[in-house]
């Protein structure tokens, strides 16, 4: 009746659950969570300091990564990672931890800004609005967050202490001697002692003008200012970190090109802790897939720098392969190196090639023009793997170290910038770019390694390079050096001497990661604590002055440009704010006029360090209350470097936001304010909610919920349409919002299922058919407690029996298993056997197995949980409440089922304890009935057993 007539069925069982039941239950145990602070985790001082035995249990902090609060509100593929970490914090406090689980928002970027372009709305109140909007939509979903503890990166009290990090990181400077950051006053010390000498300079320290001590300090601070090569995009008007290009060139949000051009940019010297963000990856539990990531990303390589000298200086490069020294028969540089104007000469050189000029009447136009060209290409499309080499001699040549030789110096756009020098010694024998290249402009080709595949050294008839770690090295003698007969490993350390003797290089490590380019073209970004003076020296702002808070202005657009024209520069919107940009401060010396950085932070900045904010989040006097700090995130066994215990969120920040918190958290531990040297000790990366996508003929996506299958093919308006497993959006017109599935089964319906639906790592397809299942689920577990007629609790006061009490502790261990391993979908198919048990069992249930059902669900759907508890007669909430334990003596079966086998074929089914041991279930099996009428006398060769649940007989 109830499938057919859902409102005569209400009226048959007026206590049934349903969605309006489960609503009611929802909002009424949401309002008493906030009411009475349920989910507020005491610290052990300060202004939420708590309970002295909560403090006094283990503690988990567990985090989800920083949401951002978009226009669009959620749909359900967001709250995945919510429900999840809700789960485990949930066991985790039924199991004895006192746990930190709160949620703040990431406001700041470019979404909203966009936003107030378009609508003419203030990014604040737009984003502000968001927020509220989807505070509403997670509190729905019954998460049990500490609210004491959220905030929002646009709050000045939270950016107040960005601004405070970054000026700490601006006035720190990395000892390579010690490997840790120090601040730079220690630095300046040294100077003025003379203890350290002062780079580039002969005088004394204290005979320096001002603007000479702030360019030498420039080359050692943390965060600095230089002009540099930058990823510039015209179209959105900003200059974009490395990261935040995409492979194919192009902006990771807007997808417009990116060109280089050189920009003065604020910078973070990450570089300088590549080692140590490469070793402390061992220690931390991360997928692999993520630690490869970041590996892959800093990009360790041991070789050598070697200089070549050009017109009494010099170009410096890096190489992995010293040993081929003798077979560099040119050079090239990346066409924006900064040596390629000061080696340029006004004409050729006589006997310049004519390949080599680009058919361009001076090295100056010819250099002009190769650049203009390059600029045009991304980094991936000048490194592809093209046959047709470009490039353009420069008109300088340079001298091999080695042997002597002028070789010529070209630029290239398979150079670049971004790895190594900026430059590299052609080897053309061992190097397929070099190959290809060295062939398009006639350029020699020297052997330098015996090949081993037959080709002989006359790279004449050479139509590839050759490269192996297993020839011997030709070729290679000159005055005072011979590689002559020695494998590569011999040679590179032959070599690597020499050039450390000879004073012209040495055995170096080199890195592909780049320094952290810091600074954006926007209104909506923390602005940055530092002034000018009117000699362009930077000075950072007192402490006292933050936090420096973003102004109000009219107009919050950056200038954007057409996205595929390079020739253009950024325009901030803060540099249009004269008032506020042009100031007058006494910064200890007297009041003076000083005008404010006008670029604004990455929208990385905020979320570098948050976790610690949660910590603390009134704490108005400093970042974070060392004690406090230290409770929730110090080192502890097993976790030697501290950090989050979990940390949960999607596998795109592996080289983003992961890297750059990594790094904040070392600057700080070296600097002494926080224990833990870094943030996340735990990271699981979750899945994703798929959606169907279906398109016309067009290609332009139709809304789902109208689409019709109809004989295994799908339509939209009469319309045939295809169908593609994809992303859930609303632009796909596919998402599904949590608010519609919890308005027809109730937000415990939608956790149950969104954690049933496979397991947490793995993507999966969302099917809104499929939801009620997870419903059916909650209504049996209802029905099995609650009268469905007369709302009375059917439970009795009895002991259960055997079978049941086997059910139960068995679905104890394994639930308590999974939830401890994050295996929701298997701990929710425990439930769902013991529930289906107890309902085929028929009869009232036992108060125990009620109570123990009661509670194992309580993680997974806290309203109906704490429902049902109440209903049982027990006061206050599950959310305390003790975990089941399982009775050990029940989780075993009595007996288990063995299969005798004799020539494969099953001839006896024993019943055997669990705990028989291989020799006694031999015994057991060749003694049976049946296995002694089957073998009828024959002979035994061989008796394969797999106690307790096999034995197979092999006659003779």
């Amino acid at each position: 009746m109830s499938e057919t007539n859902p409102a005569a069925a209400e009226v048959a069982a007026p206590h049934r659950y349903t969605a309006a039941v489960a609503a009611e239950i929802e909002a009424r145990w949401q309002d008493f969570w906030d009411a009475e602070g349920t989910y507020a985790a005491p610290n052990p001082k300060g202004d939420l300091a708590g309970d002295p035995e909560l403090v006094a249990k283990p503690k988990k902090f567990i985090m989800d990564m920083f949401p951002y609060p978009s226009g669009a509100g959620l749909h359900v593929g967001h709250p995945l990672g919510y429900i999840a970490t809700d789960v485990f914090a949930r066991f985790q406090r039924m199991t004895g931890h006192n746990v930190l689980h709160t949620l703040g928002f990431d406001a700041f970027g470019l979404p909203a800004e966009q936003y107030a372009v378009q609508t003419g709305t203030h990014p604040r109140v737009s984003t502000e609005a968001n927020i509220e909007n989807m505070k509403v939509q997670l509190r729905r979903l019954g998460l049990g967050h500490d609210k004491r503890r959220s905030f929002a990166t646009i709050d000045p009290d939270y950016y107040k202490w960005t601004q405070w990090i970054f000026l700490q990181i601006f006035n720190s400077w990395y000892d390579d001697e010690a490997k840790k950051a120090r601040p730079i006053a220690e630095l300046v010390a040294q100077f003025e002692s003379g203890e350290r000498a002062v780079p580039g300079h002969t005088r004394a320290w204290s005979e320096l003008s001002a603007g000479d001590r702030a360019d030498v300090l420039g080359g050692y601070r943390l965060a600095y200012a230089s002009d540099a090569p930058v990823n510039w995009c015209p179209g959105l008007g900003t200059v974009l970190a490395n990261e935040e290009v995409t492979a194919e060139g192009r902006s990771e949000r807007g997808n417009f090109p990116v060109f280089k051009a050189k920009l003065r940019q604020w910078n973070m010297r990450i570089t300088a802790y590549a080692d140590r963000l490469l070793d402390d990856l061992n220690e931390l539990d991360w997928p692999e897939a993520i630690k490869l990531q970041q590996r892959n990303w800093i990009g360790r390589s041991e070789g050598a720098r070697v200089d070549f000298p050009v017109d009494g200086e010099r170009i410096t490069v890096f190489t992995t392969r010293p040993d081929t020294l003798f077979g560099a028969s040119y050079m090239v540089l990346a066409p924006e190196h900064p040596l390629v104007d000061k080696f340029t000469p006004d004409a050729w050189p006589e006997g310049t090639h004519d390949v080599w000029t680009g058919g361009h009447a001076t090295p100056a136009a010819a250099v002009a023009a190769y650049r203009a060209q390059a600029a045009s290409k991304s980094d991936v499309e000048r490194q592809a793997e093209a046959k047709d080499k470009t490039g353009v001699f420069i008109g300088s040549y340079a001298t091999n170290p080695v042997n002597g030789e002028q070789v010529p110096v070209f630029i290239a756009d398979y150079v670049l910038m971004g790895y190594g020098t900026g430059a590299i010694m052609a080897v053309p024998c061992g190097d397929q770019r070099d190959f290809e290249f060295a062939r398009a402009f006639e350029l020699p080709i020297t052997c330098i390694v015996e090949p081993t595949d037959g080709r002989g050294t006359d790279t004449s008839t050479w139509e590839d390079a050759f490269s192996s770690y297993d020839a011997k090295i030709i070729n290679s003698t000159a005055e005072g050096i011979s590689l002559d007969g020695l494998g590569v490993a011999e040679a590179k350390a032959r070599i690597t001497e020499w050039l450390e003797r000879s004073g012209v290089g040495e055995g170096t490590v080199n890195f592909r990661l780049r320094d952290w380019l810091f600074s954006r073209q926007r209104y909506w970004g923390e602005p940055f604590p530092i002034v000018y003076d009117e000699d362009g020296i930077a000075h950072p702002l007192p402490e006292s002055m933050l936090p420096l808070e973003l102004p109000e202005v009219e107009d919050y657009s950056p200038r954007t440009f057409d996205p595929d024209d390079a020739d253009t520069e950024p325009e901030t919107p803060l540099s249009r704010n004269e008032d506020w940009v042009n100031v007058t401060l006494d910064l200890g010396d007297g009041p003076k006029r000083y005008r404010r950085e006008t670029n604004t932070m990455p929208n990385w900045a905020g979320s570098c360090w948050y976790e610690l904010r949660y910590l603390d989040p009134h704490n108005s006097e400093q970042l974070v209350d060392p004690e406090i700090e230290q409770y929730w995130m110090g080192p502890r066994e097993g976790q030697p470097h501290g950090g989050v215990d979990l940390y949960v969120g999607g596998a795109e920040h592996a080289v983003l936001h992961l890297l750059y918190a990594r790094f904040w958290s070392k600057v700080l531990f070296d600097l002494g304010h926080v224990s833990s040297a870094e943030p996340f000790h735990k990271l699981f990366n979750q899945g994703m909610i798929q959606a169907y996508v279906y398109r016309d003929s067009r290609g332009i996506a139709v809304p789902a919920a109208e689409v019709e299958e109809r004989d295994g093919a799908y339509y939209y308006q009469g319309e045939k349409v295809s169908r593609l497993l994809g992303k859930m959006g609303k632009s796909l017109k596919n998402a599904v919002t949590p608010d519609e599935i919890c308005a027809e089964y109730g937000a415990d319906t939608l956790r149950l299922y969104e954690m049933a639906m496979g397991p947490l790592d793995v993507s999966r397809p969302w099917d809104t058919r499929a939801v009620v299942g997870q419903f059916r689920l909650l209504q049996r577990l209802w029905r099995n407690v609650v009268d469905e007629s007369t709302g009375a609790v059917t439970v009795v006061d009895a002991e259960p029996d055997e079978d049941t009490l086997r059910a139960l502790h068995k679905a104890i261990d394994g639930v308590r298993g999974d939830l401890e391993g994050m295996r929701f979908n298997t701990a929710i198919a425990k439930v769902t056997e013991l529930n289906n048990h107890l309902t085929k069992a028929g009869g009232a249930v036992p108060r125990p197995v009620a109570e123990s059902l009661v509670l194992m669900v309580a993680p997974l759907a806290p309203h109906i949980a704490e429902e049902l508890w109440r209903k049982l007669g027990r006061d206050g909430s599950v959310v305390h409440e003790d975990f089941p334990v399982a009775d050990p003596a029940y989780v075993v079966d009595e007996t288990v089922t063995c299969v005798v086998q004799i020539k494969g074929k099953v001839k006896a089914r024993l019943e055997v304890s669990p705990a028989i041991s291989e020799e006694e279930l031999e015994k057991v099996a060749l003694s049976d009935e049946k296995v002694v009428a089957a073998l009828d006398g024959a002979g035994i060769r061989k008796v394969i057993v797999r106690a307790p649940k096999l034995v197979n007989i092999v006659p003779a």
